[in-house]
């Protein structure tokens, strides 16, 4: 599988960022030029949290994953019920949020996050993810992501609302949208998938539309340093919420592993979709989790 054309060796024997490196500052200067209208969107899904109501459960998520929990240490009720103030009239309130983020809201993928064999990207060794995080390749080597977004819409050029769960995209459908796709640029790919989980979830659960294989290795030959889509796979899904690639083909293994171009799941491009913008600029800052596998995010574009 690695005589395929890769990334490792790149940018030295001891990299872990992999292609967040093609962000210059000559290219970040650059992608501060698709700036035009100055209008910002959110490209995430909300963060629903709760332990004694339905809330998470009404956001798209995939089955059996830890559903994220929010809890308040001191809220309203403690007051009423008798809750010294902190101090003159000085009252607040303290919460936590539990969040596993891969499959479960709007996040990105560390280097760490998928492996083959012995080896994590660039040769790292994969002994190094351990029981309290990855000492190499965690998500804390990323840092933010400021780009040029490149926007493939494709239900919106295919002309449906969304794409059936069976649809693959393919290079062909990329190469036919007719964007220019520059080094270290974000391609954001739209499918529509999230429009099925308010007909029903288990119309989300049915499988997901996703890029193909020859698609990913598209972006991969173009240098992009991250894809980013509304899915929560990248890749395709099917009804047991698995890949059918082979290992070869996983694009988890392309993108993650084999070229070190980070993913972003489960974005909300619906608003985005509603503009003319095919290009932007991309913004996402993950948090600084000391080794963590992937992180929440709010990924913006600014138009």
């Amino acid at each position: 599988m690695m005589d395929e054309t890769n990334n490792w060796g790149r940018w030295g024997a001891a990299d872990e960022r992999g292609a967040l490196n093609l962000l210059t500052p000559e290219v970040v200067i650059a992608a501060a030029g698709s700036v035009r209208e100055g209008r910002v969107l959110s490209l995430s899904l909300p963060i629903k949290g709760s332990t004694s109501s339905p809330a998470p459960t009404t956001v798209p998520h995939l089955k059996g994953r830890p559903l994220p929990q929010h809890f308040m240490s001191v809220d309203g009720g403690d007051y009423a019920a008798g809750t010294r103030a902190i101090g003159a009239g000085l009252k607040m309130a303290d919460d936590a949020l539990i969040v596993t983020p891969h499959g479960t809201t709007t996040h990105m993928d560390a280097l760490c996050h998928m492996w083959s064999g012995d080896s994590l990207y660039n040769g790292h060794p994969a002994d190094r993810v351990r029981s309290y995080g990855a000492t190499r390749c965690g998500i804390d080597k990323a840092g933010p992501v400021v780009a040029r977004g490149v926007f493939f819409d494709i239900p919106k050029f295919r002309g449906v609302p969304h794409l059936a769960a069976g649809d693959r995209i393919t290079a062909e459908d990329l190469e036919d949208c007719a964007l220019e796709v520059r080094p270290g640029d974000v391609a954001v790919v739209r499918t529509g998938w999230p429009l099925a989980w308010y007909d029903s979830p288990e119309k989300y659960w049915s499988g997901q539309p996703g890029l193909s294989a020859d698609a990913g290795r598209w972006l991969a030959e173009r240098d992009v340093c991250m894809v980013a889509s509304d899915n929560a796979a990248i890749s395709g899904l099917n009804a047991h919420q698995g890949a059918d690639e082979s290992l070869e083909d996983d694009l988890h293994m392309l993108f993650l592993w084999r070229h070190g171009v980070y993913l972003a799941e489960m974005l909300w491009l619906e608003d985005l979709s509603a503009s003319t913008r095919t290009d932007f600029l991309f913004l996402a800052s993950p948090l600084a989790i000391d080794g963590g596998t992937g992180s929440p995010i709010n990924p913006v574009a600014v138009l």
